[in-house]
């Protein structure tokens, strides 16, 4: 945000949240984050610039995705203080999530298909199935769902 704000331009913390459609505490949470800025007026009130909506819109939309906020914040630091994020700027920003975006889908894919396959196999071993996981080798890699939190391009037993 710039210093040099006017304010009889700038947006109360209320009209933000009627504006971008996100509650006030998630107003004070983006800041809080530091994905937002404001400034104070004379009565120590906040203010934000216009173009703090865009940022919001950027937020919500990169948050749907799964995207995290600390990616976000990233991407947002890229952008000259108080500016519009150009078509440009956007393009660029879109395709630094897109490695993680397809990664994000080809987990959830797998969790999908091999979700079925665990549950509907009817034996709902923990420690260990025939099919999926003979002998509980999974169980010597480490804990947690083996299978569906395995690297890209790696196999499973049997």
């Amino acid at each position: 945000m710039s210093k040099d704000i006017d304010f009889s331009r700038a947006l109360t913390v209320g009209e933000v949240a009627r504006r971008s459609g996100v509650p006030v505490s998630t107003v004070h949470f983006y800041e809080s984050k530091g994905l937002i800025a404001s400034t104070r007026n004379s009565g120590n009130q906040r203010r934000f610039e216009s173009v703090v909506l865009r940022y919001i819109a950027i937020i919500k939309v990169a948050q749907r995705t799964g995207i995290p906020l600390e990616e976000i914040r990233e991407a947002l630091r890229g952008l000259p203080p108080g500016s519009k994020p150009t078509a440009a700027q956007w393009r660029a920003m879109s395709q630094r999530w897109q490695a993680s975006l397809d990664e994000r889908i080809e987990r959830l894919t797998r969790l999908r298909d091999e979700l079925t396959r665990c549950i509907g196999c009817g034996c709902l071993s923990m420690d260990e199935c025939p099919l999926r996981n003979p002998m509980d080798v999974l169980g010597e890699q480490g804990s947690g769902p083996r299978i569906l939190e395995r690297e890209p391009g790696t196999e499973t037993p049997a």
